[in-house]
């Protein structure tokens, strides 16, 4: 049997064009199950079957596409993540189908309709589950065979799919490509790093999984004994090793596409890299791509992802050299925001060779000293980090400036560095060598982590949102030890300063309950990975996004007059200290235009105790308008004010906003309640002005609040996401579409949020498409047309004011007789009402007089005219028949 290994090399002097002809008819497939059309938008249709097996003895729900032709195809099995099913993965299984692959999906046991415990892919539970699919696979006529019972087949998923999908090439030599995403090396590694629980991720493993009753007995009491106790044993760490890929690092010797998240507390970068080292070790082909999300959230670049792993397939499935499966090394940053919309622009770099953790090191003195500082008992409060499920999207930001991190005072140590003299970009890990003692010979657990320190050293950015924990046994004490920091991809500007902070505690981890002090001597340099051949990937992105040398010198030069003009914040305005917003002359042009504007000579005010409602079609400016109310863009000219003081990024007054914009990202299997206290946590903000229960009153979510979200209705999810946007009780709060999604209950619902908020003389400014919902719920409006203010002022006064007439008609008006009244003179348009017994007229520049003696002329039976313009009708006619 030729091994993969071999097959790989075979494949390096072919040429393309194995795979020239598509696929045109539908496969004839042979066995029992259900049959799905799932595709008819062009050729090849993708057929879907769904069946039930028993490859380990365990029933095991599989879904089968298959799209066109009688030709033989490799096949790609996709395992699905944590808490999930097959349905999670079912979009890119279409998608591999369509593209000439034969597809398999399941759901592993435990989850979905599939029977078993969970067993954290056991090799003799899941992963032999895995095996007798490729069996199954070996048997179907379409696919493509190395020899019998030897399907062509790889393996990809993204966390529990991607280690199952390590582990199969490990334990099943007929595995021949995979590529694993955002995934484990070692589960006792993530969950047990050096010896310290990740208490937060293990609970909400467990609690995702569907309680501890639902794994295997062994695993539910590893899990319940370490949770007590706090602290791994070695029981423990042996039950979770024998269970990861590592356990099979010499066994994996197939082409492996390595995806990791940089937003990932629970799966750090360094488990990519342990991969990367043991299968190339192998002599297996190896590419590592640091994608910008992972497990605490943020873009987990899907469509990119998945365009690579398709690619990688056709390479080492389809056996197609020419195609470019992309460098050995990439890595997403985040390089700016984008103007017109706020989003974060994301760029890329690359090595032909991949650079590790360790590369390019670069020393920076610290401070001097020894820093003395105490666990408390119970150590609480925690400091806070990385936070799952919150700190992904910030996390991506870190380079701009924005984190979420707390250290609480006498629980830390400090050493810093002096101004950086020039930018450093560190991608890897950082490492620092130190002499630690705690009192009384105990472990002393830490936690490291290196800031971004802006020059004024008043923001600090934890880049990533991530900690490395330590624990440091009494053997290992009153020496140099060196300590590895949180592997990042960051780029400290120059002027800045790299704070190193030890803490006793945070958030995600168990430390321990007896109170201790610890001391901290640097014994030398931070040591930071540069990463020197990771370059731009210019090849693949456009000239503008980097710029030419000179243009860059001519570009930078005029942001820093930019910079310099607009560094003096304008001094608050008394004047306007009790009114929460003024808008005066605001402009703000589009992205590399010069002369079309997004928002164009904007202004207005709003007053406390009004819901004002933001209008305008697609393209009016209300998003950029927003965006710079909330300090996520820079005006071009004119200036808001909030509370009379001038909103510029990071502004102070910006914690009296309140903002629910594109849905909050709740942790699906926690209460309502404790997804808002988790929340509140990670600002550091106290507990007590949070005013939580006043937010969640005005909410009235009621009993919910003590069920998991995952039960929550659309309705309930908007509700509790406007309540964490409450929290703290803002005295602006801005919604943007908040009723996106829901029925018409759940509208009514939100409406009466929104007036209950601003009942307490507090202010509420929506964007909105239902302009019925507006009409009820807003007491003012401003809208916008083009970028520029077309009507402001109360709701009233819009809908009441102009030229739109009412006519009702005793009988049903035809459409032929609407086109008469719409052609006469100074009538600008007439159209039939819903019920059609009547006429909505609007006059350009006839008299109601004139118009009643032209519908007696036409005979229209007209039971009444009155002046009629509902806020649709005044919106229409304000913006020209715009689409909204």
């Amino acid at each position: 049997m030729e091994t993969p290994t071999a097959r790989w090399r075979r494949l390096l002097p072919r040429t393309p064009g194995r795979w020239a002809a598509a696929l045109a008819a539908l496969a004839v497939l042979v066995g029992g199950g259900t049959w799905t059309a799932v595709a008819d938008d062009g050729p090849p249709a993708v057929q879907r079957e769904d069946r039930m097996l028993r490859p380990g003895g365990v029933p095991i729900d599989i879904s089968y596409f298959t799209a066109g032709g009688s030709g033989k195809r490799p096949a790609v099995l996709i395992g699905h993540g944590f808490g999930g099913s097959k349905n999670d993965v079912r979009a890119q299984a279409e998608k591999l189908a369509a593209e000439g692959y034969a597809v398999l999906t399941w759901s592993a046991r435990g989850f979905g309709r599939s029977g078993g415990a969970i067993s954290l892919n056991d090799p003799d539970g899941e992963v032999k589950d895995v095996s007798g699919l490729i069996d199954w696979l070996a048997e179907r006529p379409e696919v493509e065979l190395d020899e019998k019972g030897d399907p062509r087949v790889g393996l990809t998923g993204a966390s529990y799919g991607g280690a199952v999908s390590l582990l199969a090439a490990g334990h099943d030599q007929r595995v021949d490509a995979i590529a694993p995403v955002i995934t484990y090396w070692n589960l006792a590694d993530a969950l047990f790093p050096d010896g310290v629980f990740k208490k937060l991720w293990a609970g909400i493993f467990v609690t995702s999984g569907g309680g501890c009753e639902k794994f295997e007995k062994r695993l539910c009491e590893m899990y319940e004994r370490v949770a007590v106790s706090g602290k791994p044993d070695a029981a423990a760490t042996k039950l979770l090793t024998e269970r990861s890929p590592s356990a099979v690092a010499d066994r994996i010797k197939v082409p492996s596409l390595l995806l990791q998240g940089q937003s990932d507390s629970l799966f750090p970068l360094g488990h990519a890299d342990a991969m990367q080292k043991a299968i190339s070790a192998n002599g297996a082909p190896v590419s590592v791509d640091w994608i910008s999300g992972g497990h605490d959230g943020g873009d987990n670049e899907t469509s990119r992802v998945e365009g690579r792993v398709g690619a990688w397939f056709d390479r080492y499935l389809k056996e197609e050299t020419g195609t470019d499966t992309g460098p050995a090394f990439r890595v997403t940053r985040t390089g700016g925001i984008d103007s017109t919309d706020g989003a974060a622009l994301k760029r890329g770099a690359s090595s032909d060779t991949y650079p590790g953790l360790r590369s390019g090191g670069r020393e920076i003195p610290l401070g001097e000293g020894t820093k003395t500082f105490r666990n408390p008992a119970g150590s609480a409060p925690p400091a806070i980090s990385a936070v799952p499920g919150v700190g992904g999207g910030l996390s991506q930001l870190s380079s701009l400036g924005v984190g979420l991190s707390l250290d609480f005072p006498g629980q830390f140590g400090r050493f810093e560095s002096a101004p950086l003299a020039t930018s450093v970009h560190v991608t890897g890990t950082p490492t620092v060598r130190v002499t630690v003692k705690a009192t009384e010979g105990r472990d002393a657990v830490l936690f490291g982590k290196v800031y971004d320190v802006s020059p004024d050293g008043r923001q600090q950015v934890l880049p990533s949102q991530l900690v490395a924990p330590y624990r440091i046994t009494p053997d290992q004490q009153g020496k140099p030890i060196e300590l590895a920091l949180p592997a990042v991809d960051h780029e400290f500007d120059a002027g800045h300063r790299m704070r190193l902070v030890f803490s006793a505690t945070d958030l995600g981890y168990a430390s321990p309950a007896e109170p201790a002090t610890y001391t901290v001597t640097a014994d030398g340099p931070l040591t930071v990975p540069t990463a020197p051949a990771v370059t731009t990937a210019a090849a693949t992105l456009p000239w503008w996004t980097w710029g030419l040398p000179a243009a860059a010198l001519v570009i930078a030069a005029a942001l820093l007059l930019t910079a310099r003009r607009r560094t003096a914040t304008p001094a608050p305005d008394p004047e306007l200290t009790d009114v929460p917003l003024q808008i005066t002359g605001l402009s703000k042009k589009y992205a590399k235009s010069v002369d079309r504007y997004a928002v164009r000579e904007l202004s207005f005010r709003v007053e406390k105790g009004q819901v004002l409602g933001l209008l305008g079609p697609n393209g009016a400016g209300k998003t950029t308008t927003l965006r710079m109310l909330m300090g996520l863009i820079t005006p071009d000219e004119g200036e808001i004010r909030v509370f009379g003081q001038a909103i510029r990024p990071g502004a102070p007054v910006l914690s009296r906003v309140g903002a629910f914009v594109e849905g909050a990202g709740f942790l699906p299997h926690l209460s309502g309640r404790a997804n808002l206290d988790l929340y509140w946590q990670a600002t550091g903000r106290p507990a007590e002005d949070a005013h939580i229960e006043e937010a969640l009153e005005i909410a009235g979510l009621g009993d919910a609040l003590a069920r998991a979200v995952r039960t929550y209705s659309q309705g309930m999810r908007q509700r509790l996401a406007i309540a964490q946007a409450m929290l703290g009780m803002p005295d602006l709060l801005i919604l943007d579409e908040p009723t996106n999604g829901l029925d018409p209950p759940q509208i009514r619902e939100m409406r009466d949020v929104m007036i209950r908020y601003a009942a307490g003389g507090r202010t509420v400014i929506v964007s909105s498409h239902l302009l019925s919902e507006v009409e009820q719920s807003c007491t003012h409006l401003v809208v916008m047309d083009r970028g520029r203010l077309v009507q402001a002022g109360p709701v009233a006064e819009i809908t009441g004011s102009g030229d739109m007439i009412l006519v009702t008609t005793s009988d049903e008006v035809s459409e032929p007789l609407a086109e008469k009244v719409a052609s006469l003179p100074g009538i600008g348009s007439a159209v039939r009402t819903d019920d059609g017994r009547g006429l909505l007229v609007r006059l350009d520049g006839a008299t109601t007089s004139r118009l009643v003696a032209d519908l007696v002329r036409l005979d229209v039976p007209v039971t009444g005219v009155g002046p009629h313009r509902r806020l649709e009708d005044a919106f229409l006619t304000l913006i020209s028949g715009g689409a909204a």
